[in-house]
């Protein structure tokens, strides 16, 4: 008996660390997976800027739910089309203009670079303006002149004066701001039930607003700037890890690394849908209800939320200002990859100030120009039509050079495109040049 008892509280503190370890598990996983996440999550979480908060509160406020199916059925061309940027960054080892450059014309590339610049300043202008404005309705006090200098400064300062590493771990988590919309979709009683049925079962009228608006969708989701900086995020992750050449990353690309890569994008690219769902379905459920039905901004959408609850109103102004940090960075950061990887000039944000002057230069002007059209008062509806039409006239373009790049068996080896996902990314080609032109004649009709 007394040699049992012995044996039982011997083996006690086995027992413990084995039931902590248990418990421990989960965390341990949660942590790995976070780990893994990376250019693929900032580069989903920028993409439901406050612009793009705007175009999906504007659809739901007027439609409902008619329209929320969009956030499922633009999955798997988003995934497609950033898996791919994403290779070509890690095989190459090069951003995807510095690619273009080498195997097509230049003079394509500068007219691209060139329509990007323009649709990512007029994104800036937006986004800036939607954030000072966001915060003017927690802090009215504040001047929306002077917000719109201290957001475009700390942005700048975030980018110029800070290393990659520490840049991108603030990006990361930055991104989490987006949750905010999942809890207010959540807090207004919603009638899961027939959200989940309009998300599944696809509605459309084919009125000229709402075709303008589903290209507004198309083009605030799968945007050109997404793809450059997808591209650039790829290279400086490698950059970070040591591998200082070109030659270098290429000989760095291995099974792992192409594994680790695709889990982050799916992973970025299924966070970003889930928040275009939800903010689609809580200001269906509360603004179209109740017959708010006229959204011009994104922080309107938040001041409409506010006879639905104080906390609704508040966590969707904090996710405006939020979002803007994440995206505004990430429109001027790919404008620079672009253009400086175009010319042939220093570019990287691991680089300091003085080895990059042009590149940070690029960063600096579009923020510039961002704030003077703030000043002007630019009308943001009007920024959000030009930009949705240019991000529609470039779009395809750009993505018949990703879709080309990434099949170029002679660039990619044995990671370029297998027949299923260039057909996808052919298709996802057509559905954007259609939405461009439709955007184009719906303008001038």
């Amino acid at each position: 008996m007394q040699e049992n008892k012995v044996m039982e509280e011997a083996a006690a503190p086995a027992e413990r660390k084995r039931a902590a370890l248990i418990i421990r598990r989960p965390f341990k996983l949660a942590e790995e997976y976070w780990d893994t996440l990376g250019p693929g999550l900032t580069t989903g979480a920028a993409d439901d800027d406050p612009s793009g908060i705007a175009t999906y509160s504007q659809a739901s406020a007027r439609y409902g739910l008619q329209l929320i199916w969009l956030s499922l059925f633009t999955y798997p061309f988003m995934v497609v089309v950033q898996e791919m940027c994403a290779r070509i960054g890690i095989v190459s080892g090069q951003g995807l203009a510095a690619n273009i450059r080498e195997q097509y014309r230049a003079r394509t590339l500068y007219i691209v670079t060139g329509l990007l610049f323009f649709a990512n300043v007029l994104n800036i202008a937006a986004d800036l303006g939607a954030m000072a404005a966001a915060t003017r309705l927690l802090a009215p006090s504040i001047g929306f002149e002077m917000l719109v200098i201290f957001f475009a400064l700390l942005s700048l300062t975030l980018q110029i004066f800070t290393t990659y590493a520490r840049y991108a771990k603030f990006l990361k988590y930055l991104a989490l701001a987006l949750l905010s919309y999942a809890v207010v979709a959540f807090s207004v009683g919603l009638d899961w039930k027939d959200v989940l049925s309009h998300t599944l079962v696809p509605t459309i009228t084919f009125s000229k607003d709402q075709i303008f608006l589903i290209c507004g969708i198309l083009g605030t989701t799968i945007s050109p700037y997404l793809f450059f900086w997808q591209t650039s995020q790829e290279v400086e992750e490698k950059i970070l890890k040591g591998e200082a050449t070109v030659e270098e990353r290429r000989e760095g690309v291995n099974p792992e690394s192409v594994s680790r890569m695709r889990t982050d994008v799916w992973s970025g690219m299924l966070f970003s849908n889930l928040i275009t769902f939800f903010i689609f379905a809580a200001c269906a459920g509360t603004l179209f209800a109740h017959g708010i039905t006229n959204i011009a901004t994104a922080d309107q959408a938040a001041l409409a939320l506010r006879p639905f609850g104080e906390f609704a109103f508040f966590l969707f102004a904090i996710g405006i200002v939020g979002t803007g940090l994440l995206a505004v960075p990430v429109l001027a950061g790919s404008a620079a990859y672009a253009i400086s990887e175009s010319f042939g000039w220093n570019h990287g944000l691991y680089r300091k100030l003085d080895q990059a002057y042009a590149f940070y230069g690029v960063i600096i002007v579009a923020m510039l120009i961002g704030i003077i059209a703030n000043f002007l008062r630019l009308d943001p509806i009007q920024a959000l039509i030009y930009s949705a039409v240019a991000n529609g006239v470039i779009a395809p373009i750009i993505l018949y050079f990703v879709v080309r790049l990434s099949s170029n068996a002679d660039l990619m080896g044995e990671h370029a495109n297998k027949p299923l996902i260039a057909g996808i990314g052919w298709m996802t080609i057509v559905f954007m040049a259609i939405s461009g032109i439709a955007a184009i004649l719906s303008f001038f009709m």
